[in-house]
């Protein structure tokens, strides 16, 4: 239990310090670009047709499929918010093997595909350009600012996934039929939006508690390696 009010009380800090973060409204699109991915590529795997994905100012988004069956409607119904939990974990992941650079390779390639394939016009388009010049920009500079620009973005990419659930349990529970993914859920299948919604937010606690234990777990493996190396200097 002390666990998890620990987990909750850094959420809450970093949600804080996230909003903080100059041009953070920005750089919260990325859980909407990676939600919207994730309903794109649930989509293609299950042999339906994205018809266009659009990414608005106010961080909603919309994607527009068609699938052949009831079942694959659920399934790419149900990717979004799994989605962007899980991909956050992969950020930390990447960045606990140090592999910032890597990240971002990822991150500009996602925002290229959604560019060339799905999203066609709007603020979308301007979003995932900039984005991906922001991110070549960094790629260009030293490891230092790619780290500390990597984790923002890990930071933020966490926290807006536990948020943007966490709103859609709100929606959920007073006004089902506008909550979104949830609702399409309930449609889909006739049980309640909150049931879907309370899914996901659980989906993301865990996703929060597994990146913040990469992040943890990162920092004290590089700091024995530290002291090794000043030892090996003063010998």
């Amino acid at each position: 239990m002390r666990k998890w009010s620990t987990i909750l009380l850094v959420l809450i800090g970093a949600l804080i310090l996230t909003r903080l973060l100059p041009f953070s409204s920005f750089f919260r699109m990325l859980d909407t670009m990676v939600h919207e991915f994730g309903h794109a590529i649930a989509t293609l795997m299950l042999s339906g047709h994205v018809e266009r994905i659009e990414l608005n100012s106010d961080h909603s988004g919309v994607t527009y499929s068609a699938l052949s069956s009831h079942w694959r409607l659920i399934v790419a119904s149900l990717a979004g918010y799994p989605a962007a939990s899980l991909f956050s974990v992969l950020l930390f992941y990447l960045y606990h093997k140090r592999k910032a650079a890597m990240g971002l390779i990822l991150l500009t390639a996602i925002a290229a595909v959604m560019l060339v394939f799905f999203v066609h016009s709007g603020y979308g388009v301007w979003w995932l350009v900039g984005f991906g010049v922001v991110n070549s920009v960094i790629l260009l500079l030293g490891p230092k600012i790619q780290n500390i620009y990597y984790l923002m973005l890990a930071i933020l990419a966490l926290t807006e996934s536990f948020v943007s659930a966490l709103f859609l349990l709100v929606a959920a529970l007073t006004q089902p039929s506008a909550a979104g993914d949830a609702a399409n859920l309930q449609r889909l299948t006739g049980i309640p939006a909150a049931f879907w919604a309370v899914l996901f937010v659980a989906i993301a606690l865990w996703c929060v508690r597994a990146g913040l234990q990469l992040l943890v777990r990162g920092r004290v493996e590089r700091r024995p390696e530290a002291a090794s190396g000043r030892m090996s200097g003063s010998v």
